[in-house]
């Protein structure tokens, strides 16, 4: 499987949802940078189960336990191994799956892959679980980041027609980034979350689900950063976003709304400010031209499908029958996974910006 992210900097994801456990390798991580492990932990709880009625009600601590490459509170160098232990599992929920693959889920096309040798319990390798690694190692990636002026933050962008104010895209100030990177529900608009959690509701009390949007901003990254063709900074950050399984597309800058543009619209004027430094007016690029950092902020959107996971009788088929059926899945899902998938997107982001530094 292809669980392994990186070239300088590597992760490795192992484990599956309804398992002993998951975990994750890091290697090449830089010797002697001391982490704060209560804010590895904060970052874990913003993206924990059970902590939000938009979220699943299955609990668990996601507490890592560091097994190597740490030694007083620093990294000696060697290989990173975190485990987080699954203590609140209900595998007999996925009886009736086994055969019957749920709809936007991989269980169908996992089945041709692996066999039908794969782990279908809570999605087995491919749950939405084993994201909680991808927290991890990018709570660590981050502290190493700022260190070097990097700061990172996102926010939900909307839920379902529901949207938050946008980001700056030529930069947003300390304090926002502070204060969302300690929100479980973090929007630039506090006032819009009424509407939002109401969005949410309604889905939720007709057994569906909803799903939306993620922005996120990388600010103090020097300019010269990146390769063009199949090195680039969008490149490598989509590679990563896309290790998130809820994800379905993303897009820099402007994205799709500047091809509706003139080029006159969506080109950013260069100029110097008042240290010298060459910035542009706006930032439609996102803050990469030619795969290449420009210096100013780098600014995505993520999107995020709505949970696949529904109580609403579906269409599927049997397979070991061959005939068609219907699916009522059982379980705890989320009814919007998008408040959780914020932090989960900077991880990403994090570990992705890491490996190009």
């Amino acid at each position: 499987m292809g669980s392994v992210f990186g070239n300088k900097l590597k992760i490795s994801i192992f484990g599956e949802s309804h398992g002993e456990g998951i975990g994750v390798v890091i290697d090449g991580l830089p010797a002697g940078e001391e982490i704060d492990l209560d804010e590895v932990y904060r970052q874990m709880q913003r993206r924990a189960p059970g902590g939000d009625k938009t979220a699943t009600p299955r609990k668990e601590a996601d507490m890592p336990e560091i097994l190597s490459g740490m030694l007083g509170g620093k990294t000696t160098g060697a290989p990173l191994c975190a485990v987080i232990r699954n203590t609140n599992t209900r595998s007999g929920d996925y009886g009736n799956i086994l055969s019957s693959p749920r709809p936007a889920h991989s269980d169908y096309a996992a089945f041709v892959r692996y066999n039908g040798a794969n782990d279908i319990r809570g999605g087995g390798h491919f749950s939405g679980r084993l994201t909680a690694n991808i927290v991890f190692a990018g709570a660590v990636c981050r502290q190493i980041l700022k260190r070097r002026g990097i700061s990172i933050a996102a926010h939900i962008y909307s839920i379902g027609n529901v949207k938050d104010a946008p980001f700056d895209p030529t930069g947003i100030d300390s304090e926002l980034i502070t204060r969302l990177n300690g929100e479980k529900f973090a929007l630039v608009d506090t006032s819009k979350e009424d509407a939002m959690r109401e969005t949410v509701g309604a889905a939720h009390a007709q057994g569906d689900s909803i799903g939306g949007i993620v922005e996120c901003i990388v600010q103090g990254m020097p300019a010269g950063i990146g390769e063009p063709m199949f090195g680039g900074v969008e490149n490598i950050i989509s590679a990563a976003v896309f290790g998130v399984p809820a994800v379905k597309g993303i897009e820099f800058g402007s994205g799709f709304s500047g091809a509706a543009l003139l080029g006159s619209q969506n080109n950013d004027e260069f100029y110097y400010d008042e240290n010298g430094k060459v910035r542009t007016r706006t930032n439609n690029h996102g803050g990469a031209l030619g795969g290449i950092t420009s210096g100013m902020p780098i600014i995505f959107r993520a999107a995020v499908k709505p949970t696949p996971s529904i109580s609403k009788e579906q269409k599927t088929v049997d397979l070991q029958t061959g005939e068609n059926t219907t699916l009522a899945i059982k379980g705890r899902h989320d009814p919007c996974i998008v408040p959780r998938a914020v932090p989960v997107i900077e991880a990403a982001a994090a570990v992705a910006v890491m490996n190009m530094l």
